[in-house]
């Protein structure tokens, strides 16, 4: 029903954008333009935000590319990289990260198998030109899951002249070998804007600072300090287009990205010596690893009236994950599928979502915003291993926003917003398990227990989200927000009806289906202060959850073998509190120093402990010295150590790491090559990421890498 609901309003989408080209009765005036220069873009987001918000520009992305898109991000203050290896990474923001933040590019939030610390982010590095970071409760706009923050990959506009345009990208990482590259291709002509990309990595094993590493008290070598079987392949290809004709604007995506990335065996299933050995080729990728192929297609309409804007975002979204295991079972009983026997867990998520927002300027005091989202989501599962159930899974809130400016340097804001789900889980039955603890003598009560590795789930949810904020610019360089927030998210899958040992994870996970919504206040503040010299923010935040859903020990033991202490998902009162500051002055026309710091707080005020995955202090001191053509820096990036750490969850020491960079423009012709050379961990320190889903078995981060990235642009004039 829901999803034949959408096909139709998709059919709409392209017939209404043929219509639009057609009709002569919206003529009178031309659609305004998205962004005149960097710095009005910047200042427009600032201000029109109660929300602290962080803007990653094209020199920004280019200087801290690493072809992994978060972590660029992390260089900003607040955000944090949970990295899987060196090859894919997710996103964290202020302490939080899975299914709280949302990540949207083309007005499409972007749907994977997110919940998993495991799963990375199925986005293109090169094809982002722009992105804005909001941190903090988001879930007003962008729903539920936004509960946390947001990411924004925003489109560039298109070049106001006639023109074919393109560019060139090569990326070569000396601590993986990673060579990788990327072709632009587009054309703008009158009304329409077109472009194409299409990108590839390949990368082998890479190098850590260190011989050997203990997991569960068993010494493991590492050859040639190379970490067996991380290596990977990744091809995206999209292409986007556009129609601009006065008051409408009509544009079309359509992306595919695709994964393959091996696992450290070492840390996948039960340690053992012989499964790390040096099998003399860095590039290959062996059992086990996983493989992602995520594809997307979104469209955007928007009309413009005399004091109205209405946007319609629509899109299908296809996320098919699959991680390959040597066959193996804990139990006898169970036989090696006929087909793909070495597929151990399969999830294919098709999503279906509709956004419609209405943006009214009644006055130049007063603008509203009104909108209405509603997604549709349908998750099978395979392999010869169990951990997640199939689900369908719908959404659809409403919300309201209204903001009053009696002068240029005051402005208030207020909204609320409605949101409803309803999640229907299926019911798994495993008869392998149950003939195993038969074998083994447990009674009948126990296997029936076993026997339904999930129940048949069926729950609704509703709750509202609402929010006040105000900005104040005091004086000329003083800047002054705030904001209260009340946000809800609706439990996921995961949390409601896992069960099975998740080896991402190395732990037995189980799901909870009584668990009510997450709901929390959160409170901002940020203050700015920024001249021609000096630029000074400070952000400080605090939030409180009344029921936070995390994992949590349980003291039993999993009668799964092989399986451990069983971890399951509770909800508890929970409380994040932190900050944010960034301090930066031009001593001379051309030398920088910046510094930036962060800190973030958890507490478990029930248990008196840490929640799982919280960030340890950093602060980074970057000295820049800039040229008409180049420019150059260094940077001193420290961290402290995290002894504040729930259950389970080792303390990790603090580190110091040097790195090195520059660019430089070279002009070659009628085009400027661009070449971004840097230096990470330059004195190859071994150290460790709390984040890092490799941290629970003692694997330190990458060691000493010199990155080589080169943008070669073009473009030729149409009449």
């Amino acid at each position: 029903m829901h999803t034949r609901i959408i096909l139709v309003m998709l059919m709409l989408v392209f017939a209404l954008s043929v219509y639009a080209q057609k009709t002569d009765s919206i003529r009178t005036i031309e659609l305004e333009k998205v962004t005149v220069s960097t710095a009005s873009y910047k200042t427009t987001s600032t201000l029109h935000s109660a929300l602290p918000v962080e803007v990653a520009e094209k020199d920004f992305l280019s200087r801290n590319f690493t072809g992994n898109l978060i972590q660029a991000l992390e260089h900003i203050p607040g955000v944090h990289s949970m990295d899987i290896g060196s090859g894919f990474s997710k996103p964290m923001i202020r302490g939080m990260g899975f299914n709280r933040i949302s990540v949207t590019e083309n007005g499409i939030k972007q749907e994977g198998q997110q919940w998993g610390s495991d799963h990375g982010l199925e986005i293109d590095a090169f094809n982002v030109e722009r992105i804005t970071i909001r941190k903090g409760p988001s879930s007003l706009l962008y729903g539920s899951d936004a509960l946390g923050g947001v990411i924004e990959i925003i489109q560039l506009p298109p070049p106001d002249e006639n023109q074919i345009f393109g560019e060139i990208s090569l990326l070569a990482k000396s601590v993986n070998r990673n060579l990788a590259g990327s072709v632009l291709l587009g054309i703008k002509k009158n009304a329409w804007y077109t472009k194409v990309r299409y990108s590839q990595q390949s990368f082998g094993d890479y190098r850590i600072p260190t011989d050997t590493i203990v997991y569960l008290t068993q010494k493991m070598p590492v050859y040639s300090r190379k970490l067996k079987n991380t290596a990977g392949i990744e091809r995206n290809v999209s292409v986007y287009t556009e129609y601009r004709k006065e008051r409408y604007l009509s544009s079309y995506a359509i992306s595919n990205v695709h994964q393959k990335i091996g696992f450290f065996p070492g840390a996948h299933g039960i340690p053992e010596e012989s499964r790390v050995q040096d099998d003399g080729d860095s590039r290959n990728i062996e059992l086990p690893y996983s493989k992602v192929n995520h594809l997307k297609i979104s469209s955007r309409q928007q009309y413009i009236w005399d004091k109205l804007i209405g946007f319609w975002d629509i899109g299908y979204q296809n996320n098919h994950r699959e991680e390959w295991s040597l066959f193996h079972t804990h139990y006898g009983t169970q036989p090696a599928p006929e087909n793909n026997p070495d597929k151990e867990l399969e999830f294919n998520l098709d999503t279906y979502s509709s956004s419609l927002k209405i943006r009214s300027i009644h006055s130049s005091a007063w603008e509203y915003q009104a909108g209405w989202d509603i997604q549709y989501q349908q998750n099978r599962i395979g392999g010869y291993s169990f951990l997640l159930p199939r689900y369908d899974r719908f959404t659809t809130g409403l919300f309201s926003l209204a903001t009053w400016r009696p002068s240029e340097r005051f402005s208030l804001s207020g909204g609320i917003r409605y949101d409803y789900g309803r999640i229907d889980i299926s019911e798994y039955a495993d008869p392998y398990l149950a003939i195993y603890l038969e074998d083994m003598g447990y009674d009948e009560e126990v296997i029936g227990q076993y026997l339904w590795r999930s129940y048949p789930v069926k729950r609704r949810f509703g709750d509202f989200s609402s929010s006040v904020g105000a900005v104040w610019q005091i004086k000329k360089h003083h800047l002054l927000k705030a904001n209260i927030g009340h946000s809800f998210r609706l439990p996921g899958a995961n949390e409601l009806a896992s069960n099975g040992v998740h080896h991402g994870t190395f732990r037995h996970e189980q799901g909870d289906p009584s668990l009510s919504s997450e709901k929390g206040w959160q409170l901002d503040i940020s203050y700015l202060y920024e001249t021609e010299h000096i630029t000074f923010s400070l952000s400080p935040f605090v939030s409180w959850f009344s029921n936070y859903i995390h994992l949590s020990p349980t003291g039993e033991w999993s009668i799964l073998p092989h399986a451990g202490q069983i971890y399951r998902y509770i909800g508890t009162e929970a409380v994040f509190a932190g900050a944010e500051i960034t301090f930066g002055i031009n001593i001379l026309p051309a030398f920088n120093y910046t510094f930036s710091g962060e800190y973030v707080y958890t507490s478990n005020p029930e248990e008196r402990i840490p929640l799982s995955f919280s960030p340890p202090v950093s602060m980074r001191n970057t000295w820049t010295w800039k040229g008409k053509k180049f420019q150059v820096y260094a940077e001193l990036h420290s961290f402290a150590s995290q002894n504040n750490v729930a259950k389970n969850e080792n303390p990790t020491p603090g580190a110091s790491l040097i790195n090195m960079g520059g660019n430089v423009s070279i002009p070659i012709g009628k085009t400027v090559m661009e070449v971004v050379l840097s230096l990470q961990n330059l004195l190859n320190k071994k150290y460790y990421n709390h984040l890092s889903f490799y941290r629970k078995v003692e694997i330190p981060e990458p060691g000493r890498n010199f990155q080589l990235l080169i943008k070669i642009p073009f473009k030729n004039k149409l009449k």
